[in-house]
């Protein structure tokens, strides 16, 4: 099932004022990284008019390997993305994600997608922008955000130049040092960065046989500090920067030989980098997510060390949160509170990204107390469950939602399921709800242009009908048509007809 491809939104052409169009769209993005392309695409599923200013005239050119995690893929298997990616990616074990501690890959992960997939930064980026723009999503490279105001009726926002665009709605996908976060006002409290990494990938002159055998005698080194190979003679390097400098200059070769020598005694050769960078231990998150239109998501809500790679895909899961749930407010069937649930929902799952990721650090930290427990958490991730926990911690499988009381799936993401249809994800390509029926007797009545009904007596779930949202996640689980109607408005709106 192919996901449908809308035509693309008005130009702004239209005004109500000098130079300011009469709401041309319906959301403007700020940034189009990950983050605010994936929005973009979420938005058109359900035909929202969308533009994405991107202060970048070029997309980046550095190559550096970023890694997708199983609840990501999970998410681009939903939207028929994953076999593009696979195309351009490499699996890795789902293991060592977890302050770097070397386990083996848990039993029994409860995923379809239960591995690491390493891809250039460029080029998922560059298959989101497409992704975005297929469904009709408008892209303008160039245009930085430098002011807007907010009213009852929508947004009006200035672009460098003097541009000003009228839209329903803003949301901030603009990064760390997000302009939109800073022009509303919203605070941004926590830590800032204590120490500094040095992050590159490049190649060693060294045999991979040599760095391996340095690196056993090294291994009561201060981390972060590794070098990893990813084949044909590259390598991922990391190491202490030494001191906290300035993060908009990036690093040279020569800081990479001189802190590898400092730490290791020998700098291994390295040359021909592919790309360099730095980052901070700095970690905050937005006091709030939402005012009034303007919204926040991915980096421009929350910052915090790359340890364990949760940064992008924090941010593009919560695109799919949001997108659904901004496009029923635009397309008028949501219920007032459903967009309140984006914050309600989505602001815990990154404090806790943040919690995993200070204990992270710690762990990693060369004192002998942090040391001392790091040996002890190895010890106990030799228990499987221990183990499993953290992985799926990291990997976001192990999210669960407040929707109240009820059974344990309820609140959760529903893993990939054989169904009478193919793939139980194909299902959800439309960005639409889903009534996974095994008692063949419900309906989605009047909700059915927003929910489709799979009625499957052989789904390998354990319960008699269960009600995802369009992000895969459990709304519901039950057998009468009662408590699913209650639950549909609940999502879903007011029924039609």
């Amino acid at each position: 099932m192919n996901a449908p491809h809308f035509p693309a939104g008005p130009p702004s052409d239209g005004t109500s004022g000098p130079g300011v169009p009469d709401h041309a769209y319906d959301v403007i993005i700020a940034g189009c990284g990950p983050t605010g392309a994936m929005l973009a695409a979420e938005l058109r599923l359900h035909d929202v008019r969308v533009l994405v200013l991107e202060q970048e005239t070029e997309p980046k050119s550095f190559v550096r390997i970023v890694g997708l995690h199983m609840r990501s893929l999970e998410l681009m298997a939903m939207r028929g993305l994953l076999d593009r990616l696979l195309e351009h990616g490499r699996k890795r074990p789902a293991a060592g994600f977890f302050a770097a501690i070397d386990k083996p890959v848990p039993k029994n992960l409860d995923s379809a997608h239960a591995y690491l997939l390493g891809i250039p930064q460029p080029v998922i980026e560059r298959l989101l922008e497409a992704h975005a723009t297929g469904l009709g999503a408008h892209v303008r490279r160039g245009h930085a955000v430098t002011w807007f105001e907010q009213d009852d009726a929508g947004v009006t926002v200035q672009v460098a130049g003097g541009e000003r665009l009228r839209a329903r709605y803003l949301v901030g996908c603009d990064g760390g040092r997000s302009t939109v976060r800073k022009l509303l006002g919203v605070g941004f409290p926590g830590e800032p960065a204590r120490t500094e990494t040095l992050m590159g990938e490049m190649a060693a002159g060294v045999p991979q046989e040599e760095i391996a055998a340095a690196l056993t005698a090294l291994r009561e080194l201060p981390h972060p500090f590794w070098i990893r190979p990813f084949g044909q003679g590259v390598y991922s390097v990391v190491v202490p920067a030494g001191e906290v400098g300035d993060r908009a200059e990036p690093p040279t070769l020569e800081d990479f030989r001189r802190r590898l020598r400092a730490v290791a005694g020998t700098d291994f050769g390295v040359h021909s980098p592919r790309w360099l960078s730095r980052f901070g231990d700095a970690t905050r998150l937005a006091e709030r997510y939402r005012d009034g239109r303007v919204l926040l998501a991915g980096d421009a809500a929350h910052i915090h060390p790359p340890i364990g790679g949760q940064g992008l895909n924090l941010g593009v899961q919560d695109a799919v949160n949001l997108g659904w749930k901004l496009a029923g407010r635009i397309r008028g069937w949501a219920p007032a509170s459903l967009l309140d649930t984006y914050q309600a929902e989505r602001r815990p799952v990154a404090e806790d990204v943040l919690d995993n990721t200070r204990a992270q650090a710690e762990l990693l930290s060369p004192g002998p107390g942090p040391r001392a427990v790091r040996r002890l958490l190895a010890e106990l991730m030799d228990f499987d469950e221990v183990n499993r926990h953290l992985i799926e911690k990291i990997a976001a499988i192990g999210v669960r939602y407040d929707f109240g009381p009820g059974p344990a799936l309820l609140g959760r993401r529903l893993p990939d399921l054989d169904v009478k249809q193919g793939r139980l994800y194909d299902l959800l390509r439309r960005g639409r709800g889903l009534l996974l029926d095994r008692t063949e007797r419900l309906t989605t009545g009047g909700w059915s242009d927003r929910v489709d009904h799979v009625a499957d007596p052989t789904a390998s779930v354990d319960h008699p009908c269960v009600l995802l949202r369009p992000d895969g996640h459990v709304a519901w689980i039950g057998d009468d048509q009662q408590g699913l109607d209650e639950q549909l408005s609940r999502w879903f709106g007011n029924p039609t007809g």
